[in-house]
């Protein structure tokens, strides 16, 4: 009787077994538990700031054509070392990065602490590839973060999961000798155990030796043939360990742990704006863009598309419209500091946003009752009760806002808080003098605002017009 119970005790405690296995496999466990609410008090500093300044620096300064330079010219170690030798950038002043990117309007940062090339720019004890070993023989993380914070902004880092350097990262389809089958041949004894052991390591140091680190982005996963994903980094184990050591922190969604409940923060269209707010299975969520001055990364000194002043607002003001962040890249030169077409584009958003921030930091998607105007963007901040006209096109005299009858107490010009004169009119059926043709309606909601503008467009780039909703 008492073998028989326990035959049954130990088969049914199998059979459990097998099944939180299986129901294990089949749900991710969660990275971290938090509600709602905990998450968006967590995130809200960065939902608020809105604008922030990536930097990618690396030895890839050097060759000054794009950042992936070893990859797209298939470049060998051997031949690559000669960037790694002659790394010194002597002129590099952190101080003047960092009222650069305050002076711009930027409330954060990110820098690459390790790109894909696998130079790192603080004194890791885990390699000697690192700018403590070139000609310049200093860190150069330690300065940044000091000299941003004095600024007041928020510190990010950036490591790249991909390595092309490290002896035991495997060749994949990515890497610069990836087409090169004799090299394949001789690097199939390469151990990726190792090289996550180092990828841990170095994440430790990151969030061990710095202080608070407020945000980190983790680039990238590739799954797939030839690829990598989560299996190759341990994403779920890299994750926790990050949240155990800062547990504030705010994470992309590059490790591939999009399904992991807590896997990710926020999501990072790269280089393209997306026609609405991001969402994830139809719900909206924290979305940020990264986007550069030109077509690359890291400094490209030949590199001629470079985004005007006009792109670089209207890019701000339509992420802000669809909920976003904008993450915008500056890649100093090799002797570390910012090119005079960053400075001069630095300046200008500067000047634009000394003027017109308060459309910018807090805001957001303005809510669906209000209408967008043609040629225009709306931002909005529901804690001040304004909303934001950004006017892309400046109008003839007019401009009508339909849905926004009986919700404006009061309107101006944002840049010099002059007065708009308004008043609110029924749909009209013909257009009669200065478009005040007005069709009868009761309803005020039905009803549009019309503002009377001035003539000439106010003197700067993006005019924006600051409506006191009641």
């Amino acid at each position: 009787m008492n073998g028989t119970i326990i035959f049954w005790t130990k088969a049914l405690a199998a059979a459990g077994l097998v099944l939180a296995l299986a129901l294990s496999l089949a749900a991710p466990a969660a990275i971290a538990q938090e509600t709602e609410a905990q998450k968006e008090a967590r995130m809200k500093w960065w939902t608020e700031a809105r604008f922030g300044m990536f930097i990618h620096w690396g030895t890839y300064a050097l060759a000054a054509r794009h950042e992936w330079v070893k990859t797209n010219e298939h470049i060998p170690d051997v031949e690559y070392q000669k960037y790694f030798d002659n790394f010194n950038p002597d002129l590099y002043a952190p101080r003047d990065w960092a009222r650069a990117a305050k002076a711009a309007g930027m409330k954060y940062f990110v820098i690459t602490t390790k790109h894909h090339e696998g130079f790192c720019l603080w004194d890791t004890q885990y390699t000697d590839y690192k700018a403590t070993k070139t000609p310049y023989g200093k860190d150069l993380i330690r300065p940044i973060v000091e000299a941003m914070r004095a600024e007041g902004l928020k510190v990010g880092f950036y490591y790249s999961l991909l390595d092309w350097h490290h002896p035991d990262y495997t060749v994949d389809r990515n890497h610069p000798m990836a087409a090169n089958a004799e090299y394949r041949e001789k690097a199939k004894a390469r151990d990726m155990a190792k090289y996550r052991e180092y990828l841990f390591n170095q994440v430790r140091e990151l969030m061990t030796q710095f202080g608070t680190i407020d945000c980190l982005f983790m680039d990238f996963s590739f799954p797939g043939k030839d690829g990598k994903g989560r299996a190759d980094w341990d994403s779920e184990k890299l994750l926790k360990m990050i949240r155990e050591l800062q547990p504030n922190i705010i994470i992309n969604d590059r490790l591939d742990l999009l399904d992991v409940p807590g896997g990710w923060d926020f999501r990072t269209p790269e280089q393209f704006m997306p026609r609405e707010w991001v969402k994830m299975n139809g719900k909206k969520v924290p979305w940020e863009t990264c986007q550069t001055f030109s077509g690359s990364w890291g400094y490209y000194r030949d590199e001629a598309t470079w985004k005007s002043v006009r792109q670089l607002i209207v890019m701000l003001i339509e992420t802000v419209s669809k909920g976003g962040n904008l993450l915008l890249n500056v890649g100093p030169t090799a002797r570390g500091t910012f090119d005079d077409r960053a400075l001069e584009r630095l300046s200008s958003l500067g000047d634009w946003m000394n003027l017109h921030g308060r459309s910018i930091y807090g805001c957001t998607q303005a809510p669906e009752a209000f209408g967008v105007p043609a040629n225009c963007l709306l931002t909005y901040n529901a804690q001040a009760r304004r909303l934001y006209v950004h006017v892309l096109e400046w109008p003839m005299g007019v401009l009508r806002l339909e849905g926004f009858g009986g919700k404006v107490k009061y309107a101006q010009l944002l840049n010099d808080a002059s007065e708009i004169r308004f008043t609110e009119e029924g749909r009209p059926t013909d257009l009669g003098y200065m478009g005040f043709m007005p069709g009868e309606t009761k309803d005020a909601a039905g009803k549009a605002v019309v503002l009377r503008l001035p003539v000439l467009q106010p003197k700067v780039t993006m005019p924006v017009i600051e409506l006191l909703l009641k």
